[in-house]
């Protein structure tokens, strides 16, 4: 990631591009329906951007898309798509993320990871769900997601329904400031969506487990400067606390039944568990 900094710039979506041909089937809606706006953030992701693109097009009333310095066809990519398009170097997951929801002019927002894509069956349950008429308590849905680990899905053994708030009424939600694992926090009722996401997040086991030890040392950074509890810098801990992780999410999340992938997933797990414990109390002896 690039370092923090540079101003923010829009380019405008040129003349036909596919999102504007969304717009106008938008326009056989119910003139009641709500406005809904997608919000990415992305670098370097040409390898999944282009469908998450195509899954949101004909609900999207507007795309806002915030790149930090993609090299790859990212940004050829997403601009093909008419999206709003903006330049902002890193700011850390939670900030660039609510960048994107500021930009947001749209009733409803749906933040989407670059690498999260909608179901046919989901696109049909948001469109309904904006069309009809949201009650005015409920500022947020969570939806279901489905991690894949190259083309193969895993549903079992705690890597699903792994529900993630992501559908927020405007002015109701930002993501809550974290080095990793960022969620939204939403003033009012939030409920969850039936059809699922895929998450296309790994490209393979290795991927996997380089991406866990990532953020193992970014959760020791986050737990010594915010949520320190001297318990979770114990031998004890770091002792047990991998193990139980590995007979919760193998017995009974059911992981054993999802074969040997899952397995070498959730021994992964249970070891960026330890390494956690463990980076946290390199920082504390520190």
């Amino acid at each position: 990631m690039k370092d923090k900094g540079s101003a923010l710039k829009e380019s405008t979506p040129a003349a036909g591009a596919p999102l504007q041909e969304a717009d106008v089937s938008l326009q056989e809606w119910d003139r009641r329906a709500a406005r809904l706006s997608v919000t990415i953030v992305a670098q370097d992701e040409e390898r999944t951007i282009g469908r998450v693109l195509e899954a949101v097009k004909d609900i999207a009333d507007e795309v806002i898309f915030i790149d930090s310095g993609s090299t790859d066809r990212t940004i050829e990519i997403a601009k093909s798509f008419g999206v709003r398009f903006y330049h902002q170097d890193w700011l850390g997951y939670a900030a660039q993320k609510n960048m994107a929801i500021d930009l947001a002019t749209g009733d409803w927002i749906l933040s989407l990871d670059a690498d999260e894509i909608l179901t046919p069956e989901l696109v049909v349950e948001i469109r309904e769900l904006v069309r009809g008429g949201i009650p005015e308590n409920v500022n947020g849905y969570k939806i279901p997601r489905v991690l894949f680990i190259g083309e193969q899905p895993v549903r079992r053994g705690g890597f699903y329904p792994d529900a993630q708030l992501r559908l927020i009424r405007k002015g109701k939600g930002k993501f809550k400031q974290r080095v990793v694992h960022e969620a939204i926090a939403v003033d009012g009722e939030v409920r969850q969506l039936k059809h699922d996401m895929l998450h296309y997040s790994y490209r393979d086991v290795e991927h996997f487990a380089q991406t866990m030890d990532k953020y193992a040392r970014l959760s020791a950074e986050h737990y010594f400067k915010q949520e320190f509890k001297p318990w979770r810098a114990s031998a004890l801990n770091e002792l047990l606390h991998p193990w139980w992780t590995l007979f919760y999410r193998q017995i009974v999340r059911g992981g054993c039944l999802e074969g040997s992938l899952c397995w070498r997933l959730n021994v992964i797990y249970a070891q960026y568990v330890r390494k956690k414990i463990s980076y946290l109390r390199e920082l504390v002896k520190q």
